[in-house]
C-alpha cells in the first residue's frame, strides 16, 4: 500500500494550518481502492470493536487454558503461565507491529536532509517544528483526532486519549528524503483525512499504552504530546 504524494491542492497556511481544498476535491489514489468504506469516526469505531474482538479470540483460549490447567492440576501451574505469556505476548505483538510504521529509516544525504527539513518546517507551526525535531514526528490536529506523522506511516490517537490507529502509508519515490517523505504524507492528510485513512492500511488498533511501550524511547514525547492535545 503507497500514498503517493498529495498535490498542493491542500496548500498550507503561515503557522501549519491547511487551505482549504476545492469543493469535492480528495486524493487520487482512493480510486485504487474504491471498494473500501470510506474510513469516517462510525468505520474507526467498528474497526475498534472488531480488532478488539479479534485480539480476544486469540487470547482468551491461553486464558481458558490456563485456567483448566490450574484446576484439574495445580502442578501444572508453570505450564498455565507458559500459557498466559501466550496470552499476553499477542497483543504486544500486534502493538510492535503497529509502533514499526513510525520508527525511523535509515537517513541519507545530510545535504539532501536538511534542504527537505526547510522546506518541511515551511508547512509547521513553531511547536509542531520543535517536536518534530526532538521525536521525527509531526503532530496534526484533525477531525478524527490526532496525527503523528512519519515517513512511512501514521498513528491517530482518538479523541480522549485511549485509543490509537497505526497506519501503514508511503511515499512511492524511495530517493526522497525523509523530510520530503513526511511533507507528501502531511499534505495528503491536510488535503483529505477521510482518503488518507482510506488509502493507508490499519497495522495496529489498541490501547495507546501499548503502542507507547513499543515506541523508541525518543519519539515517546510525540505520543504523549498527541494523548494530551487529543484530551484538550
Amino acid at each position: 500500500m503507497t500514498a503517493h504524494g498529495a498535490s498542493a491542492a491542500g496548500g498550507a497556511r503561515p503557522g501549519g494550518g491547511a487551505a482549504p481544498a476545492e469543493p469535492g476535491a480528495g486524493l487520487p489514489e482512493r480510486s485504487a481502492v474504491a471498494w473500501r468504506r470510506p474510513v469516517d469516526a462510525g468505520a474507526l469505531r467498528a474497526r475498534e470493536r472488531l480488532w478488539t474482538l479479534s485480539t480476544a479470540a486469540y487470547s482468551v483460549p491461553f486464558v481458558a487454558t490456563a485456567g483448566i490447567l490450574v484446576g484439574v492440576e495445580p502442578g501444572l501451574a508453570p505450564i498455565a503461565a507458559l500459557s498466559l505469556a501466550h496470552a499476553w505476548g499477542i497483543p504486544e505483538l500486534h502493538a510492535n507491529r503497529g509502533a514499526k510504521v513510525v520508527r525511523p529509516r535509515r537517513r541519507r544525504d545530510e545535504a539532501a536532509e536538511a534542504t527537505a527539513l526547510g522546506l518541511l518546517g515551511d508547512l509547521l507551526g513553531h511547536e509542531a517544528r520543535e517536536l518534530h525535531a526532538r521525536t521525527g514526528l509531526v503532530l496534526e490536529r484533525a477531525r478524527l483526532g490526532v496525527w503523528l506523522v512519519g515517513e512511512a506511516g501514521a498513528l491517530l490517537v482518538r479523541p480522549g486519549g485511549r485509543r490509537a490507529h497505526c497506519w501503514c502509508v508511503r511515499v512511492e519515490d524511495p530517493s526522497l528524503p525523509s523530510a520530503d517523505r513526511i511533507a507528501h504524507l502531511l499534505l495528503a492528510l491536510r488535503e483529505d483525512e477521510t482518503g488518507f485513512a482510506t488509502v493507508a492500511n490499519l497495522a495496529f488498533s489498541g490501547a495507546t499504552w501499548r503502542v507507547r511501550r513499543r515506541l523508541p524511547e525518543a519519539m515517546r514525547p510525540a505520543l504523549a504530546a498527541a494523548v494530551q492535545a487529543s484530551r484538550a
